[in-house]
């Protein structure tokens, strides 16, 4: 049986179908999620991305930690800190137009209006908002459970990734200072998100002998899981929706770093677009919200939202570390995953 030979209307039709194709794959993804454990610099480079004229950084929503917007709330309800207040401010800026007081009650309501929603049709709407920005999500809480990154990539899976890293003595010093400056303002409860990953995992968390659970806080454990988390989901991500970055190297040298993430995500790298990127202060979540809605950010970032290159000082993974009160130094599997990352 042969063939018959394509028209030059069909061949042309069939061009333009792959070319289209071809400017599908090429386009810019519509969510940017940045993943990586707390304490590990998302804030303040999801405000400098969010610069980018191409972007829109939000602060923290912690939408894909749950299914449904019912369930969100709920969370909301059960959270040690105001899990709320960065989405009520996303909402009340991006729906409402500003965030004020009578904004964010807004918020509230056109939020409780939507229970029946998925997270995901929820960010969809917000990324609606912003288009054709692309939406830059950071909450770290994603990190945690394996299920919330694979869910992630299910219902995005056009989705781009970038694994942010932080030097594991870096991080652990972040962690124990910013849980000492919470001590100050009283007693901790044992259920606090600061003592949970200072002291992270729990024996009920623990499923081998790679790392061993202790009575003592080191947050070296909490930074080898999470990262492992992400290291082992991203396997199943194609290498051209994934990018790993030192946020160290961020701070350092922010011009061939920034130029780096826009070359990958197909955007401007002018020089007009990176100097924007180098101004987190310009976000429109880099202070305090309004009553009702004061926090969604780190609260040092939102003190000083300015870029710090000091805070990416050189660190080491020789000698003790300051919070052991044994002075013992890394764990050989942390020290092992910190060098894999270019760490010294």
């Amino acid at each position: 049986m042969s063939s018959h030979p394509q028209s030059s209307s069909q061949t042309a039709v069939h061009a333009e179908l792959t070319t289209n194709l071809q400017v599908l794959h090429r386009a810019p993804p519509n969510l940017l999620i940045l993943l990586a454990p707390p304490r590990s610099f998302t804030t303040i480079l999801s405000a400098m991305l969010g610069q980018h004229p191409q972007m829109y950084g939000l602060p923290e929503v912690h939408l894909l930690v749950a299914r449904t917007m019912e369930e969100w709330w709920g969370l909301c309800s059960e959270a040690t800190f105001n899990m709320d207040h960065g989405l009520l401010r996303v909402v009340a800026q991006l729906i409402f137009g500003e965030q004020t007081e009578y904004t964010v009650k807004q918020a509230v309501g056109w939020l409780r209006r939507r229970t029946h929603c998925s997270t995901a049709e929820l960010l969809e709407m917000l990324s609606h908002q912003v288009h054709p920005r692309i939406l830059v999500d950071k909450s770290p809480s994603v990190v945690y459970r394996p299920e919330f990154l694979r869910h992630i990539f299910a219902v995005f899976p056009q989705a781009r990734f970038i694994h942010l890293l932080r030097h594991p003595r870096g991080h652990g010093e972040s962690v124990m200072k910013y849980l000492h400056a919470r001590r100050q303002m009283g007693p901790v409860p044992t259920s606090h998100w600061l003592l949970q990953l200072a002291g992270y995992p729990s024996m009920s968390l623990v499923e081998s002998d790679v790392i061993k659970p202790s009575s003592e806080l080191d947050p070296q454990r909490a930074w080898y899981v999470l990262n492992m988390n992400i290291c082992d989901f991203l396997r199943s991500v194609p290498t051209h929706q994934q990018l790993q970055i030192r946020g160290e190297d961020v701070l350092r040298n922010p011009d061939q770093e920034l130029v780096r993430i826009a070359g990958w995500l197909g955007l401007r790298a002018d020089n007009g677009a990176i100097s924007e990127m180098k101004h987190p202060e310009r976000s429109p979540y880099a202070s305090y919200g309004p009553p009702g809605a004061y926090f969604g950010n780190d609260r040092n970032f939102l003190r000083d939202p300015v870029l710090h290159s000091e805070a990416a000082r050189p660190t080491t993974l020789e000698g003790p570390l300051s919070w052991r009160h044994d002075r013992a130094g890394f764990l050989p599997q942390v020290r092992q995953l910190a060098e894999q990352f270019g760490y010294a």
